[in-house]
């Protein structure tokens, strides 16, 4: 059943920009009710979810509480991670934003969720420049857990950071002029292992030097496969002709880019004071904006990493709805969930900004002019249902 079938949903007339097929979701709800709605319809085919729940750091701010016991809100995680998971695809992820206070409980019941193969890793993001000196450390990051639907299909299918062109020409070069291009070489040998027999023979050199494997290494290749690859010239002994071997790959048939690092820097994707600056000049008449965003730069990375363009994207803590426009603005579709107010004050006026052409955040970078569609819909909560007592005369 779709959304726009669904009669726990109701549709804000003002608020429609896109058509029935709109892939493009805002939903006004408590996210516990909601995702077991739209089950049937987007099982198995979210690619990445991003959440941003509350921290339980004790403090109340406009939008929210965030202050709870560790019960109550470790026992909410446990419910919004089992509702998640099933909507992920195969080769999906989720990354959840979290503090220094709960997140050593948070790994051990995502542990339990995904399984513990599943973790991919946990990113530690400068979220803050400023040092703070009444506390007894001054603590400038926050964390982002990365779970996999399943890590192997995760491992092939996530991206790679992008590189500049200065990059790409520092590491392939030319020197022999062959015709197919640029290329870079990497060794010819590696560790014994678990090597066999083949792969352990004694290599003549263009020159005429007899090279054979270092100690406790062998030939990635058995000696009838290098014989071949040296006869195609795929093989590189130097520009004298006598180095040992390693093998040219080409430009052309590579995947460029950078594996992503676990660190990342508020110079690389911003702070939560940047996305807060980014917040005022796009609302200037609010007296109260969002007081935890996060920025579009760290957003942008990890929509990237997790996604390819019309894939699906899901946060159903919105919160000031930058997941949401930085998936806009890279031509994702997603769903966004968000209980309180602003999900009417700001979300919703955020993507409007960005579909009329937004330049703040992202915008400049990845040269958003603008478009596109969304639908707002409110989620009904069903009325409880009451149980007769049996009267027994």
């Amino acid at each position: 059943m779709k959304i726009s079938d669904n009669s726990n949903f109701t549709l804000i007339s003002n608020k429609y920009t896109g058509g029935d097929n709109c892939n493009n979701i805002l939903i006004q709800g408590d996210n516990k009710e909601v995702l077991p709605e739209l089950l049937n319809e987007y099982f198995g085919k979210i690619k990445c979810i991003y959440i941003d729940p509350p921290y339980n750091n004790g403090e109340s701010y406009h939008y929210y509480n965030d202050n709870v016991t560790h019960n109550n809100w470790i026992k909410d995680m446990r419910q919004i991670l089992s509702l998640l998971k099933p909507l992920l695809c195969k080769d999906g992820s989720l990354w959840i934003s979290i503090d220094d206070k709960e997140m050593p409980y948070l790994r051990i019941e995502a542990d339990k969720i995904f399984n513990k193969e599943n973790y991919a890793g946990t990113i530690i993001w400068q979220q803050r420049k400023s040092r703070e000196n009444r506390a007894v450390f001054s603590y400038n990051h926050e964390y982002i857990l990365v779970y996999a639907k399943d890590i192997k299909y995760f491992k092939k299918s996530r991206n790679l950071l992008p590189v500049d062109n200065e990059f790409i020409c520092k590491k392939y070069k030319n020197p022999d002029n062959d015709p197919r291009g640029p290329w870079q070489s990497v060794t010819a040998n590696v560790q014994a292992g678990h090597a066999v027999p083949s792969q352990f023979y004694k290599i003549i050199t263009p020159n005429g030097t007899v090279i054979s494997p270092p100690t406790g290494r062998c030939w990635v290749y058995n000696e009838e496969r290098m014989k071949k690859e040296i006869e195609e010239g795929n093989i590189w002994f130097g520009e004298n002709g006598g180095n040992s071997p390693r093998i040219k790959k080409f430009l052309h048939n590579s995947k460029i880019g950078l594996t992503p690092q676990t660190i990342w820097t508020s110079e690389e994707v911003g702070t939560t004071d940047s996305a807060k600056k980014q917040l005022l000049k796009l609302f200037p008449e609010c007296k109260n904006v969002f007081e935890t965003p996060k920025p579009e730069e760290l957003l942008k990375r990890i929509i990237e990493i997790a996604s390819n363009k019309g894939d699906l994207i899901l946060d159903c803590y919105a919160g000031s709805g930058t997941s949401i426009a930085t998936a806009h603005k890279l031509g994702r579709h997603y769903i966004g969930i968000e209980i309180g107010e602003q999900m009417s004050e700001l979300v919703v006026k955020r993507l409007e900004k960005v579909i009329t052409g937004d330049s703040t955040g992202i915008s400049k970078m990845t040269f958003w002019k603008g478009g596109g569609n969304f639908n707002f819909y409110q989620y009904n909560k069903k009325p409880k249902e009451i149980k007769k007592k049996n009267i027994n005369k």
